[in-house]
């Protein structure tokens, strides 16, 4: 539990915009925290995905997209910083499995 509560700050930090996950990033660097890594993987997989997506469908022009987008991002964001203010583990739904798996170089 002291594990949670140290990087608790720095966990919450990662969920507000990628500018607050790169610097919850930096923040993790010299005492490493698994706690905090664990969210920071997943706040960045958001910003990510998020990101991503918008920019794919501003390419192909679909017109109601980016408001099913932003709820989802918002739905997602709102899980996440929960999890991370209850000192909790439970990855974000749909894809927090995967921000684990495929963002290993954060730690």
């Amino acid at each position: 539990m002291s594990e949670a509560n140290s990087g608790k700050t720095t966990a919450v930090i990662s969920y507000i915009t990628i500018v607050g996950c790169l610097i919850a990033i930096t923040m993790n660097l010299e005492p490493k925290n698994s706690f905090a890594r664990f969210h920071i993987r997943q706040a960045f997989g958001i910003h990510v995905f998020f990101h991503a997506l918008a920019i794919v469908f501003t390419f192909m022009g679909v017109v109601y997209a980016p408001f099913v987008l932003y709820i989802l991002y918002l739905i997602l964001l709102v899980s996440g910083f929960l999890q991370a203010s209850n000192a909790k583990t439970k990855p974000v739904p749909f894809l927090g499995s995967y921000f684990q798996k495929w963002f290993t170089f954060i730690s």
